[in-house]
């Protein structure tokens, strides 16, 4: 077995123990490619029948249309039962104040709507694509995270995790986030898509885009967000390293259309992919660790 094979197998069972372990787990999936290597390893795992996991998109209202198109036509393609549910109706529904400023993302606003869906439904565990290499709050998780009534994660209370035994009891109240691609890094993730083929929004390659220049950041002009006359817009050629609400996600400057271009820049980068255009991870220096305090992914 290669990297790429161990890391693979890893991750399916992972996804096995889970079925095994909860009576009603989810995937969280947002359109990215993490979420979208989570899906085909979910068939993977349990093939010749179909993932046993719901699929659900939490929707800020701020997505990219080419990711809400690109989620569409893979749960369609292979079957999945797909649950939205959207922050604009946790905002009204829970009286939430609407984010202010020059690009109001309603990210961590999610965490609202993600608590209540797994209250609705009766959610035990809740598998997304988070990897240790992406950011310091994340390295802390364990592959079985384990979220406290209210859906806060304290990094004291996490389990050891010794060899390949995960523990996913719980009590009344708690859950479990399941991050079976933790030890994965970017590279892996890319390379694992050019060696089983999958597809990908368009977003993760080059194309041109409307931007505004802002803190050396690639910022896509949107309706979400509040242009000003003095914005420094340019029509230039980004991809996306990874998908989130437009209102936070910086492009990079890219003439990557090719797998193995998209591969050789990653290479080369000296910065993780949130790291270098995840503009909400750089609010403080605990930003990611704060909003998973209160139940984020």
């Amino acid at each position: 077995m290669d990297h790429i094979d161990q890391l693979e197998a890893e991750a399916i069972y992972i996804l096995r123990e889970t079925a095994a372990q909860f009576k009603k787990p989810v995937l969280l999936f947002s359109g990215g490619k993490d979420s979208t290597v989570l899906i085909y390893l979910s068939i993977k795992a349990f093939y010749p029948a179909k993932s046993i996991f719901p699929v659900m998109h939490v929707d800020t209202g701020h997505n990219f249309i080419e990711a809400l198109e690109f989620r569409d036509q893979l749960v369609e393609r292979f079957g999945l039962k797909l649950i939205v549910r959207k922050v604009s109706d946790t905002i009204i529904n829970k009286g939430l104040v609407e984010p202010q400023g020059k690009f109001p993302s309603r990210n961590a606003l999610q965490s609202h709507t993600l608590l209540d869906a797994i209250q609705e439904f009766g959610f035990d565990a809740c598998i997304g694509g988070g990897r240790r290499d992406e950011e310091k709050a994340r390295a802390k998780e364990r592959i079985f995270s384990i979220r406290e009534n209210g859906g806060g994660w304290q990094p004291y209370s996490q389990r050891p995790e010794l060899w390949d035994l995960y523990n996913g009891r719980i009590n009344e109240g708690q859950n479990i986030r399941v991050f079976p691609i933790s030890n994965w890094s970017e590279l892996d993730v890319w390379n694992y898509i050019r060696r089983e083929k999958i597809e990908l929004p368009s977003l993760y390659f080059s194309h041109n885009r409307k931007c505004i220049r802002y803190n050396n950041r690639l910022i896509a002009v949107s309706n979400y967000m509040i242009a000003e006359d003095t914005d420094d817009i340019i029509d230039t050629h980004v991809r996306y390293r990874t998908v989130g609400d437009m209102t936070c996600t910086a492009a990079v400057a890219s003439t990557a259309i090719t797998i193995d271009e998209v591969i050789n820049e990653i290479a080369n980068s000296p910065i993780s992919e949130r790291g270098e255009t995840r503009m909400d991870d750089n609010i403080s220096d605990a930003g990611m660790e704060d909003r998973k305090l209160k139940g984020y992914f």
